[in-house]
């Protein structure tokens, strides 16, 4: 049941080169390389990045600390508790003037520089320009027409490489001929030397004493090849040249130092591998390594090719006829996927604000790690749309955060376990800064663990659990059954001091963090009967029977934001914190917690449809949740209307990776959903996507989901089990009495069908396809 998707709808294409970085470059990506290619024709540009050169951290010219004051100070947090319990709300700055501190050291993430190919004789008069980004091959192209000659470049980024590569070619011999130099902002040393084709630039940050290195091979058919005094490559009178850079750095994630090796064996090694593989093979194993990935997942909502650029096909959006509409749509979704293939692989940083993708020293909110929702909603479509190698660099970042997040739970906090507070760098900073609405979080490493523990519910492998998932949540947890506290008003274990982020004051047991605490427990308690830790199980056990819930109904029907009824039924922040429960927690549902569900959607109605882009494609996901598909359609329009640049990345403004990731779960929410222990199916339909198909969606419980529907129903679902037992799924489609089979056999398995739901027992391996009867 493939769904067959015709290919020329998955690019994003322009006729016109690119001015604007921000809003027009199109990146390619292998997780710690990145580039943005511009398409100029005279002079073309791809901005480079190397995701680990960061200012700041040890060696750091302002000093660094990781956020903490010198030497333990728990009697601070003890001071703002104690107000929480007599005023029961303090304003933010008056907890940032006794918890919080001025950030020292904390660095920014650093744009590694501009690769310009100068062309030796720019033609006078271009026609038939075209510029693309071709998303089922993860390559980018430009081709125009000049002087009678077709030129075509060619890029992508190859993770199976480890390197950037380009190809410019013409349909005539001889007719190559450009420049290629790196130039680099003046915030380092730099040193560029050209020999054998080969240009090599090094250097080291002035801040940090950060080395770093790149390496910028230049392979020529026909003609000749120069190496020229600074440092720059020039090919004259070729019939074609390919480029192959790689780059690297010192950095380790090692605490506390984080340096290693000086990189440049590594980056020689990386480029002369490379260069003797040649184009055709390069690109062999970089189309294998990505399509392995990539093409796990299609989506076809009934469009058909559209000949129009991609930025006219998203100003007319909102009045566009359907097709063009749903070919958006299905682009987006898959743009997310192909982001965060690009920006997100094994040996990386994960991805930050901006993906691997920066041109900036001083880039919006340094382009790190935001931990109060921006991190992990970078990860939400990994899991649900068949992307699960892309987390491994969020584990590994979480892993590299314990050990001085200990020392910070230690010193700040007097607890055990771990912590980290509103964001980070790649550096451990787990303590705090001073900027009063956006400084306190220590629930943000739980939040960060929830994507350990779906990565099980999602694969079933208990070795990760055992071994990576669950010493991660025995550690968070150990913090939080040492920093809870007793509220005196009713006994419940609350968070205190506890910050609905950026909005309100601070309280004892706002919502949000009630729930992502009772989230964590319940992911413990879980846990720990998986892995045979029984003891601490029922330690945990005992304190989330004693957990505030953070899940109370107000006086107008509101879910609470805060313990004490304080929503304001006119207020439309942003922020809607308190639904966490519904999206991505698992404490709230439609069919398990009816009311809740109902207090969610009021609360979600008043706060509106309006928000930066990554507030509106969080929404798309609370109204998949509430089963209403035509409101988070609507979201996901908003996201497209208002939140959306011309090269399609997500708009805070500014740029921010999230709301595209973001918008892919919640696209992904529409058409599967899990959370509740049941495979759901079409659980959100838009009446607009009336008829389609969707391949390679994944369910917790390793289930592996593809589905074809007309007329808003599902008329065929077919499920992929990886593991032995029963399965339980939900769909319309078997409402009506249908037939199961396994699709090895041809024969009937016997089900039990209540309602729209069937249950059945499968094996791991097997394919089971279902039908009307």
């Amino acid at each position: 049941m493939a769904a067959e998707v015709d290919q020329r709808t998955l690019a994003l294409w322009y006729d016109e080169p690119a001015t604007d970085w921000e809003t027009e470059s199109l990146p390619i990506g292998n997780g710690a390389l990145g580039g943005g290619v511009f398409g100029a024709v005279a002079e073309e540009r791809i901005q480079l990045n190397e995701k680990t050169l960061w200012t700041g951290g040890p060696g750091s010219a302002e000093g660094y600390d990781f956020g903490n004051r010198p030497g333990p100070r728990p009697d601070a947090v003890r001071e703002v508790q104690e107000l929480v319990e007599r005023d029961h709300r303090v304003a933010p700055g008056t907890v940032a003037a006794v918890l919080g501190r001025p950030r020292r050291g904390f660095g920014a993430y650093q744009p590694f520089g501009e690769l310009v190919l100068a062309l030796t004789d720019p033609p006078a008069g271009v026609t038939g320009y075209r510029r693309d980004l071709d998303l089922s091959r993860a390559v980018a192209s430009v081709s125009y027409e000049a002087d009678g000659v077709r030129h075509t470049r060619e890029y992508f980024a190859s993770a199976a490489d480890g390197v950037l590569v380009a190809r410019l070619r013409a349909d005539r011999p001889g007719r190559i001929g450009f420049t290629a130099s790196i130039t680099a902002p003046d915030n380092r040393s730099r040193r560029f030397t050209a020999a054998g084709g080969r240009a090599t630039f090094t250097g080291a940050l002035h801040d940090n004493g950060l080395r770093f290195e790149s390496q910028l091979q230049l392979l020529n058919e026909g003609g000749t090849r120069t190496d020229n005094a600074d440092g720059s490559l020039t090919a004259a009178d070729a019939d074609s040249v390919v480029l192959v850079f790689a780059a690297g750095t010192d950095y380790a994630g090692h605490y506390p130092t984080y340096r290693g090796p000086d990189p440049h064996d590594r980056v020689q090694r990386t480029v002369d591998a490379a260069s003797a593989k040649g184009w055709d093979r390069l690109l062999d194993a970089h189309l294998r390594d990505y399509r392995a990935l990539f093409d796990r997942v299609r989506l076809d909502l009934g469009r058909a090719p559209l000949d129009v650029p991609t930025d006219e096909l998203l100003r007319g959006y909102a009045t566009a006829p359907a097709p063009a509409r749903r070919a958006l749509e299905a682009l987006y979704f898959q743009y997310g996927r192909y982001l965060l293939i690009a920006s997100s692989r094994p040996g990386s940083l994960p991805a930050n604000l901006q993906g691997v993708w920066n041109d900036s020293v001083a880039p919006p909110w340094s382009g790190d790690y935001h931990v109060n929702i921006n991190l992990q909603m970078n990860y939400w479509p990994a899991e649900t749309t068949n992307l699960a190698e892309t987390t491994g660099p969020l584990f590994d970042f979480v892993d590299g955060l314990r050990e001085p997040g200990a020392v910070t739970a230690r010193q700040t906090h007097g607890a055990r376990g771990w912590v980290v507070h509103n964001e980070t760098n790649p550096f451990g900073f787990t303590g705090v800064h001073d900027w009063p609405t956006a400084f306190w979080f220590p629930e943000a490493g739980a939040w960060l663990a929830r994507h350990h523990h779906e990565h099980y519910l999602f694969t079933g492998d208990r070795g990760f659990l055992r071994e990576r998932a669950y010493p991660v949540l025995k550690g968070l947890a150990r913090f939080w059954l040492d920093a809870l506290r007793v509220d005196p008003r009713d006994g419940r274990l609350v968070v205190t001091p506890s910050y609905s982020p950026e909005h309100g004051d601070f309280s004892a047991g706002a919502a949000m963090s009630q729930q992502i605490v009772r989230q964590l427990f319940a992911d413990v308690v879980r846990a720990a009967d998986d892995v045979g830790d029984t003891a601490f199980g029922a330690e945990v056990r005992r304190a989330l029977d004693r957990l505030d819930p953070g899940t109370r109904i107000g006086s107008w029907g509101q879910l609470r934001e805060w313990k004490e009824d304080w929503d304001d039924p006119a207020d439309t922040h942003r922020h809607v914190s308190h639904l966490f429960a519904l999206f991505p927690g698992d404490g709230i549902s439609p069919s398990g917690t009816p009311e809740l569900a109902a207090a969610a959607r009021t609360s979600l109605t008043a706060r509106g449809d309006g928000g930066t882009g990554w507030s509106k494609a969080w929404k798309i996901n609370f109204w998949a949740r509430l089963h209403d598909g035509d409101h988070a359609h609507r979201m996901l329009a908003e996201q497209l209307t208002g939140s959306t640049t011309a090269n399609l990345w997500d708009t805070h403004p500014p740029f921010q990776v999230d709301g595209n990731f973001g918008a892919t779960a919640g696209v992904a929410e529409m058409l599967l959903q899990s959370h509740d222990g049941v495979v759901h199916v079409l659980p959100a339909l838009p009446g607009e996507w009336r008829d389609g198909s969707c391949t390679g969606l994944r369910a917790r419980g390793d289930v592996t989901v593809d589905v074809r529907w007309s007329d808003g129903r599902a008329r065929e679902i077919a499920l992929t089990t990886g593991q032995d037992g029963p399965v339980t799924a939900r769909s319309s489609l078997f409402g009506g009495g249908g037939r199961l089979v396994d699709a090895r056999t041809g024969q009937g398995v016997p089900a039990r069908i209540d309602g729209e739901s069937l249950t059945f027992t499968a094996r791991a391996g097997r394919r089971y396809v279902a039908t009307a009867g």
